[in-house]
């Protein structure tokens, strides 16, 4: 399954993004509600381990999501108690080696096999786009605090097929009804290819680059802050609150508040 193979390859890129990084980085407060580097990796590689249990032990999985909810702490709480021996270098390598171990499960398995979760089942192939997902969503704070600018590659195909896919989402979460048909989305790759999805329309389109678009249906900046051509009030709305993940609705961040820092660590 290539998206397993996208997914290893989005996390061994922040892994070596991190391999050189100082230790003292990894407590400091990052701009996503001041998670720091050791709790991205907490979260990330909590939750590639709970997706590995869809494939290897349903059993496992709902024990363990029925005893986050249990939690006095909450998810974040449950996250850092399962992981209390592991962090800084000693997390990240942990965190990798299960990564390459969740992507191997998924390389072999039918991309089709329904699979148990917190919420609805969800197809393999959907779970491991999530883990991508995810993984480069949560990274984004990661390459912002230390001044990087991430030089994407065109697996963030995956990423706008999910925010192509969730744009009804975006609005059933919030109880709301699309204000129309989705947008005509041309978007250019990293590697320059152009990707065309919904109907083709001058009115309602949104156009520029796929990484960007990513930026914005995963919460990582504000459609302000990205070169995004926006035309149409049923782009506009969309892009005022797109959301590709699970969970309740989510505002996107203000204007400015997610950036590159300009002085690198």
């Amino acid at each position: 399954m290539q998206q397993a193979e996208d997914f290893r390859a989005e996390s061994e890129a922040l892994f070596a993004l991190l391999q050189s990084a100082d230790i003292a980085v990894f407590d400091q407060p990052t701009q996503f509600k001041c998670w720091t580097i050791n709790m991205v990796l907490e979260h990330l590689h909590f939750w590639n381990m709970m997706a590995g249990f869809q494939l290897t032990d349903e059993d496992r999985l709902a024990q363990t999501l029925r005893e986050i909810g249990e939690h006095d702490g909450g998810m974040r709480g449950y996250e850092a108690d399962y992981l209390e021996s592991f962090s800084g270098r000693d997390l990240l390598e942990s965190w990798r080696a299960n990564f390459h171990q969740t992507a191997d499960l998924y390389a072999q398995a039918d991309p089709k096999a329904r699979l148990k979760w917190a919420g609805p089942e969800m197809s393999a192939r959907s779970s491991i786009t999530a883990r991508l997902m995810e993984t480069w969503a949560h990274g984004q704070e990661v390459y912002d605090h230390l001044g990087v600018v991430r030089q994407n590659a065109d697996r963030v195909r995956n990423i706008v097929v999910l925010g192509v896919n969730t744009f009804g989402w975006t609005y059933k979460t919030r109880q709301e009804t699309p204000p129309g048909p989705m947008p005509h989305l041309v978007l250019t790759a990293p590697s320059g290819e152009v990707w065309t999805y919904g109907e083709a329309s001058e009115g309602e389109r949104i156009t520029g680059a796929a990484d960007e678009f990513c930026q914005v249906v995963t919460q990582v900046r504000n459609i302000a802050d990205t070169s995004l051509s926006v035309t149409g009030a049923v782009a506009t709305d969309w892009m005022s609150k797109a959301q590709c993940f699970a969970g309740a609705p989510e505002t996107p961040p203000a204007p400015g508040l997610r950036c590159t820092r300009q002085m690198p660590i």
